[in-house]
């Protein structure tokens, strides 16, 4: 289902992601797709048992300490016995996926060679779209960048068949979107290297920006390192008028938060407004946060 309808230098036309090399078919299988949730599930377990039932968590942070790799030395460390993780807690993480925009892809993949690693330690795809210059339209500007761009290409192209990495050529969307269509999902933990990865939040997913070495930790199977985030609780009530958009909602939020005010923060929503919003308008909103 992932393969090119033709190659994205034959005719230039728009295509999806390519397949897997056979040694390494099972990164680009549906069930790679899939949040690992018994593992998950058994994870926020251990966490439970670690921290006690008067430490309450919200969903995010079920998510982010489900994936961490040694949830008792990360949770109880510096922390007042668990009860000041947010902000304190050193969290060494497992992601499930990384993604990869083009521009940045090209370095991390040279990091990644050097380890001498058969495939990706997690499944991980590359989108070939921050090189795409938008002057004149997509007929002119699609060729002109795959011309002016093709060593890249080419390069990217190659090393995602070795080592078993989904590519998405030029012209098969942006990063942000195709993952949000693709592989996000509830649960799922997401590092990539473009600043719209939380886009991937309307479905659940905890996406995090980050650059191409970070990235390139989680390739290989290396604990990913972040102080604990705080959390900045949203409650949405009501639903959106008319004339209002889910884009309303974020803008006002920064407009009070101002540029600084999402830092070392996870914002999250709840409330009954949340119910009321499409995983678009949701993924809007988590982008712009």
């Amino acid at each position: 289902m992932f393969q090119y309808f033709q190659r994205y230098h034959a005719r230039n036309l728009r295509a999806f992601a390519t397949e897997a090399t056979p040694r390494s078919l099972a990164n680009s299988t549906v069930a790679s797709r899939k949040p690992p949730y018994t593992e998950l599930c058994r994870k926020l377990q251990e966490i439970r048992k670690i921290l006690g039932s008067k430490v309450r968590l919200t969903y995010a942070e079920k998510i982010l300490y489900s994936h961490l790799d040694n949830p008792e030395e990360a949770l109880l460390s510096n922390t007042n016995n668990g009860n000041d993780i947010r902000g304190h807690a050193v969290l060494k993480l497992k992601p499930d996926r990384v993604a990869m925009q083009d521009a940045s892809a090209q370095m991390a993949l040279l990091q990644f060679m050097s380890c001498g690693l058969p495939s990706t330690a997690v499944p991980t795809s590359i989108h070939c779209d921050h090189m795409i210059v938008g002057e004149k339209g997509a007929d002119v500007d699609l060729p002109a960048s795959i011309t002016g761009n093709k060593e890249v290409f080419d390069f990217l192209e190659s090393a995602a068949k070795k080592y078993g990495i989904e590519f998405w050529p030029p012209g098969a969307g942006i990063i942000h979107q195709t993952v949000l269509e693709n592989y996000a999902a509830p649960g799922l933990m997401l590092l990539g290297t473009d600043s719209h990865t939380p886009n991937a939040g309307g479905l659940g997913t905890i996406a995090i920006g980050v650059g191409g070495a970070d990235a390139v930790d989680a390739m290989v199977d290396a604990p990913w390192e972040l102080k604990a985030p705080k959390i900045l609780g949203v409650r949405l009530d009501g639903e959106l008028g008319g004339w209002a958009t889910p884009k309303d909602v974020i803008m006002k939020l920064a407009g009070l938060l101002t540029v600084r005010g999402g830092t070392g923060f996870i914002i999250e929503y709840f409330g009954p407004g949340v119910e009321k919003i499409n995983s678009s308008g949701k993924a809007t909103i988590t982008n712009m946060g």
